[in-house]
């Protein structure tokens, strides 16, 4: 008998199906304590990498936050009409930045004690262990796909 036919124990069900029950469940956590500054969880996303990033170019941002173009600007758009981000010329005609304003930093910073409380409720909730092992599962799983997109260049 192999020695890695015991190794290795095979997954059971869809990979994808529990990562976005999983995805759905804690996205909710978030926005509910958020609601009370009316700011979604991807918005308070998009604030804190723009403020930590900023000026950046959207399909530079879109990277980093590893969405697609169209997604990012469709969260871009809201939070441009309500001022907290704005479009501004980059290093040449045909190029556009991001930048934080100053009401989204004052936005961000109130949201930021909310997303706290949201962070610690969740660790209490799942165990502070069990989000560890998460993160550096989900930080595993980044890191291969990243990879090979490399290689498909």
């Amino acid at each position: 008998m192999n020695a890695d036919t015991h190794a290795s124990p095979t997954p059971v069900g869809c990979t994808n199906f529990k990562l976005r029950q999983l995805t759905r469940l804690v996205t909710q956590h978030y926005d509910q304590h958020l609601a009370g500054a009316g700011l979604k969880i991807t918005q308070y996303s998009l604030l804190s990498h723009v403020d930590r990033l900023g000026p950046i170019a959207p399909g530079e941002l879109a990277g980093r936050m590893d969405m697609g173009a169209s997604t990012l600007t469709r969260n871009l758009q809201p939070m441009i009409v309500a001022g907290w981000l704005v479009m501004g010329d980059g290093v040449d005609g045909r190029s556009r930045t991001v930048h934080i304003t100053d009401a989204g930093r004052e936005m961000r910073r109130q949201v930021q004690r909310r997303w706290k409380t949201a962070q610690v409720a969740l660790n209490d909730k799942l165990g502070a262990a069990t989000v560890v092992a998460l993160h550096d599962l989900l930080d595993q799983g980044l890191a291969a796909f990243h990879e090979e997109d490399t290689h498909a260049i």
